[in-house]
């Protein structure tokens, strides 16, 4: 199995992908004034230091952010990289959002954050992060638990990131069983399903039991940077989105060629933007 502790691998091709897509799904909820959740089920630390030894040991942000750092970028990815330059003040690519950070960054005052993270050291670093900021609530329990117990939200609009570590074998299926019960409580929400092409079967598992369930509107977007190939480890990543924003295929329609051109490492480099399950 992965192992896909968030330190290890901040600013990389993968996050580049998950991030820019929870920015456009944020951007979309701003459109109404009324105020939306941001539930988060495996948070991490918040922002990492991209010198230190977890990050320097895989040097992945190098082929991830760190391609797109000074680039003329199209204007569909400004409000993702100003989080992420808000962080590095000197225009020095040191610092990198996870999640919960980009989505402080994006959320205005009345809206509200909702946290997870199990992990003993990243959970206090998490709550370091936050601890003057009143919109967001932390939590030091199971992600999927704390998700089925806070739905539906007060707010009833908001979006639920789902981005395990996939580090044990039954995660795949944890995954599947925890959005749908929450679709289950609060079937109007948006639900972003972070993935890594590892093992095509997993994929493909996580594919045939949402098509099962009954859900409707998955889109899927994923993106490659070389061909699929197990012996090699993580060789793209990509998001099932529930209910997505209806702009956001068009969207990732524009967004993706650009990423591919960017973030690719071999000619194998592609992308895949299909609905699963259409309307």
């Amino acid at each position: 199995m992965l192992s896909y502790r968030h330190s290890y691998h901040a600013g990389n091709h993968a996050d580049v992908l998950k991030h820019s897509v929870q920015a456009l799904i944020l951007d979309a909820l701003k459109g109404k004034d009324k105020p939306f959740v941001y539930h988060d089920t495996h948070s991490g630390a918040g922002r990492y230091d991209l010198k230190d030894a977890h990050a320097e040991k895989t040097g992945e942000y190098v082929d991830g952010i760190g391609r797109l750092w000074g680039q003329d970028c199209p204007e569909i990815l400004h409000p993702y990289l100003k989080a992420v330059k808000a962080l590095n003040p000197n225009g020095n690519l040191r610092y990198y959002p996870g999640s919960p950070r980009l989505a402080a960054a994006l959320t205005r005052p009345q809206d509200r954050l909702m946290l997870t993270e199990l992990h003993p050291s990243d959970h206090p670093r998490l709550v370091q992060e936050f601890a003057q900021d009143k919109r967001v609530r932390i939590a030091r329990e199971d992600g999927y638990q704390c998700l089925k117990a806070s739905l539906p939200p007060k707010e009833r609009r908001g979006v639920v990131l789902i981005d395990p570590p996939y580090e044990l074998k039954g995660e795949y299926g944890d995954l599947v069983k925890g959005v749908l019960e929450g679709v289950k409580r609060w079937a109007t929400g948006t639900y972003a399903l972070w993935y890594p092409v590892v093992y095509r079967q997993d994929i493909d598992f996580v594919e045939r039991r949402l098509k099962a369930s009954g859900v409707r509107k998955i889109l899927k977007i994923e993106l490659r940077v070389t061909g699929d190939n197990a012996e090699r480890g993580m060789t793209g990543s990509g998001m099932m989105v529930i209910n997505p924003p209806w702009k956001l295929e068009s969207q990732m329609t524009e967004l993706l060629p650009y990423l591919v051109a960017q973030l690719g490492q071999s000619p194998q480099a592609g992308f895949t933007l299909e609905w699963l399950v259409a309307e």
